[in-house]
Formats: structure tokens, sequence, C-alpha cells
């Protein structure tokens, strides 16, 4: 057992001391342990919550702002670090509790490689075997494995507009005949269709944000 003195805790600073792009940098650096060790077991993954709270610990840099407002940038750097290692895509161990890597991984992808993925999840899929390969994974299978891909949810889609409806016209009156045409009783006019609000998403995983406006998944 090993007499050393565990390293000391970073002195906690908040985000806005340090300034937007310092943070960026060092939550970036605190990422990549924590993403080489899920790319050490087979189809590990961690949440941009884990992954959030990991870096703020190992930093001290801290900040009160949601997730979904600012993981996205750390991860980007972490891509475009991992490309110019010309390692595979360590971002793409990082999924929402839903298991997407949403759009925001397709941006860093087409920043780094030029091509955006026409799909973020099955590229991220491809990627995370890679990953898994590269570093010789706990429990990667002797054929080397397949692609996994995690997401298992449909984005959040506005409802279909309700048809109106059809009016009744009056019957016809038949040529000679002298009876009256009989009255119809004028048809109600649909109520008009309340008008729908935008459903608003969130910038990862891209699920409905509550009123709250804090992703219930990611935050």
């Amino acid at each position: 057992m090993s007499d050393a003195p565990a390293d000391p805790a970073p002195e906690p600073r908040d985000a806005s001391e340090v300034g937007p792009e310092a943070s960026r940098a060092a939550w970036a650096e605190a990422a990549r342990p924590v993403l080489l060790e899920a790319a050490g077991r087979y189809r590990a993954t961690v949440t941009y919550k884990q992954l959030s709270t990991a870096v703020q610990a190992a930093t001290g840099i801290t900040t009160a702002r949601p997730v979904a407002q600012w993981i996205g940038g750390v991860l980007d750097v972490v891509t475009q670090e991992s490309h110019a290692r010309d390692e595979p895509l360590l971002s793409s161990l990082c999924v929402s509790i839903q298991g997407s890597v949403g759009e925001g991984y397709a941006e860093s992808v087409e920043r780094a490689r030029g091509v955006r993925p026409e799909d973020p999840d099955g590229h991220a899929a491809e990627e995370r075997l890679a990953c898994y390969r590269h570093w010789e994974a706990v429990g990667l299978p002797r054929d080397g494995g397949t692609p996994l891909r995690t997401a298992h949810f449909k984005p959040a889609r506005k409802a279909p507009a309700a048809k109106p409806a059809a009016a009744k016209r009056a019957p016809a009156r038949v040529p000679g005949s002298s009876a009256p045409p009989r009255k119809v009783a004028p048809s109600k006019t649909a109520a008009p269709a309340p008008e729908e609000k935008p459903i608003r998403l969130c910038p990862n995983c891209f699920t409905a944000v509550p009123a709250t406006g804090i992703c219930d998944y990611c935050d």
C-alpha cells in the first residue's frame, strides 16, 4: 500500500472568473482521461451529466449554467484533438441519457473532417467501435465486435394541423315540383385550431425541453 499523499483538490473557481475559452480548454483536457476509461471497456459510454460532473471536479472550475449550454463546446475541443492525434473520436463515447450524440456531434465532425455525417448516431456507433478496437477494450470480442447504436428515441414532432370541416350542401330542387325545398340548418363553422407553439428542443439530445428551459436528460 502506497503512503504517498493524494493530490490536493484543485482550488474551486467559477468559470466566469476563468473565462470561457480557458474553462473550455481545461474541461476538455480533463475529459480525455474520462473518455479513455470508457474506451477501455467494450460498449461503455459516458453521459453528458457524468462527464460534466467529472471535469468540474477534476479542474475545480465550476459553472451554474445548464450542461446543455456548454458541454457541446467541450466535446468539440475533444473532437478536434482526437482528429489532430489521428485517433478515433473520443467524443462519440459521450451521449445523452437516451443514448444520442445529437446534432452538435455532427457539427464537430464536419469541422474536424470536412464532411457532415447524415446520421450522427450511426456515425458515432462506428467511431465508438473504432475507439474500443484502438484502445483494446476489455471485453472486446475476438472478431473485433460490432457497432452498437445506443440512441433509442425519436425527436419530438409537431401534431398535424386539424382539417376544416366540409360545408354541407343544400339539396337540389327537382324540376316541375311545386314543393318548396327543405330548409337546411346552417352548418356550424368549425372553430379554428389553436395556434401551435413551436417545440423547444435541447441542442444536445434534441428532446422537448420543459417550460423551465432545462433539459431533463442532459442537465
